[in-house]
């Protein structure tokens, strides 16, 4: 979630502006997820009583989204609690009782599912064969490695070689590969197969960090993201309770939904033209004419504030930027928009009458052998499931059901979003058929799946640090404007 604050006023102390002016500053907060809701609860909880949060859609939560069906939720968005020490979801949700562990903090990409500390995951190829046990150990240890060796570019300053192209992905591939290939004691055979797996493995990853592939992401910044110590934890009862506990305290009048925004009209130096457009408000009080910023919403009604607090995704930050701000915002920020990445994960719930899975199969892995030597992972449209990199058994089935979730991203989760259910349905299930070698698995009895790529209030999952990015670009975004050295756009 990016964060960016504008002011009236340019001060040491930006919240100040209102109260010198004896009166509580007023400040308006766009977006209701869990970046606008903590930042109202934190002011409220600071003394000012003048804030207001604008959700454009008809729910709290933005990429939070538990779905109930039948006893069981489900989460479209957030589902796990990464790690615990210092983490203040993590203690929010153990003060309130909501914590379920489902792993320790090993970080092991593709060794388990998320879901369960129990079971193995089964890689499969697509001639219906799994992989041995040994083969997959082998290679996700040499793997692992490979990733450590990634993190430490950022963490002790390597400097990174022209032939990686500054991409976790063109570096891990190349470098992985050479290893397997210069493995002596591997036949040619598994040989092929691992390098299959090199393909599979960096999908999962990229569907972690919400990237089309993991070439477009940073290999000299990739290690400044470090995983919060500690096991990771579901709420049974659903992410959204957290939503929930931070909105307790914030009064139901705050809080105004099916609002959105269509620009900010921020700066001095557009105040006169401020007060035009705000004229068309005859019952706006005389004092608020004065205002710096207004905030104009879709409804054509204009909110006078000495602050915002923005908090909508990159992804809308991309797409609207230009629009949304008035004046257009200083080319630093701009830059850093651009620069920064996001796409898109997706989650395909699928609920079966009974499990064609064995009871020790905590996911299903796909691994296609043609993909040995492949350099790209991008599908033509109507090859979009290859995108799919597996599907994780939701644990405990008593809780759940037996339903699978299955992960795609990029570009290919894009066009899943445009395909409807019945054909989403069809394609996974014989997918499963052809991995598994069982051409007797049934349709699934339902299918619940999520669409935040092409849902206009998100366009996209969450961000990451993009080649040519860095985490300097983040920081430029949540500096407040106008900048403390001018009150005029740069």
């Amino acid at each position: 979630m990016q964060s960016c604050e504008i002011s009236a006023d340019s001060t040491d102390d930006p919240l100040s502006s209102g109260l010198r002016r004896k009166r509580q500053p007023r400040i308006v907060v766009i977006g209701a997820g869990l970046a606008g809701l903590s930042a109202a609860k934190a002011l409220l909880e600071s003394g000012f009583t003048d804030v207001t949060v604008l959700e454009a859609t008809d729910r709290i939560g933005g990429r939070v989204q538990s779905v109930q069906l039948g006893h069981a939720t489900f989460e479209l968005g957030a589902t796990w609690i990464h790690g615990s020490h210092g983490n203040p979801v993590y203690h929010l949700a153990e003060d309130n009782g909501l914590l379920e562990e489902t792993t320790d903090s090993e970080r092991s990409v593709g060794r388990i599912s998320l879901y369960s500390k129990n079971g193995v995951a089964y890689h499969l190829t697509n001639n219906g064969q799994r992989i041995p046990k040994d083969v997959v150990e082998e290679f996700s240890d040499l793997y692992n490695e490979v990733y450590n060796l990634t993190q430490e570019f950022f963490q002790r300053g390597k400097p990174v070689n022209a032939e990686s192209q500054n991409s976790v992905g063109v570096f891990t591939r190349d470098v992985v590969r050479k290893r397997v290939k210069a493995d002596p004691d591997d036949t040619e055979a598994v040989k092929r197969l691992k390098l299959a797996m090199i393909q599979q493995y960096l999908k999962v990853e990229s569907c972690e960090s919400s990237s089309h592939s993991m070439d477009e992401v940073s290999l000299s910044e990739f290690g400044e993201w470090t995983e919060i110590p500690g096991a990771h934890h579901v709420i049974p009862c659903g992410f959204i309770k957290i939503v929930e506990i931070l909105a307790r305290s914030i009064p139901k009048s705050v809080i105004q939904l099916r609002k959105p925004v269509k620009c900010i009209h921020w700066n001095q130096s557009v105040s006169k033209e401020i007060e035009r457009v705000a004229d068309h408000n005859s019952d706006l009080p005389e004092e608020n004419k004065g205002s710096n910023v207004f905030v104009e919403c879709e409804d054509c009604e204009f909110i006078p504030a000495d602050h915002v607090i923005v908090t909508v995704s990159l992804g809308v930050l991309k797409k609207r930027h230009e629009s949304l701000f008035h004046p257009r915002l200083p080319e630093e920020k701009v830059m850093a928009i651009e620069k920064l990445g996001i796409n898109t994960t997706d989650k395909i719930f699928l609920e079966f009458e009974e499990p064609f899975w064995s009871s020790e199969c905590n996911s299903i892995q796909f691994v296609w052998e043609d993909e040995a030597e492949s350099e790209s992972l991008t599908y033509p449209e109507e090859l979009w499931y290859k995108k799919i990199c597996s599907f994780d058994v939701l644990y405990p089935p008593e809780r759940y059901g037996h339903v699978l979730s299955g992960w795609i991203c990029g570009e290919e989760a894009l066009i899943m979003e445009k395909c409807d259910d019945e054909t989403v349905a069809e394609t996974c299930t014989e997918m499963l058929r052809k991995f598994t070698g069982n051409p007797n698995i049934p349709k699934p009895r339902r299918i619940l799946r999520s669409s935040w790529g092409s849902n206009p209030h998100f366009r996209g999952s969450y961000s990451y640090t993009q080649v040519g990015s860095s985490g300097a670009d983040v920081e430029k975004l949540a500096k407040p404007l106008p900048y403390a050295e001018s009150s005029k756009t740069p």
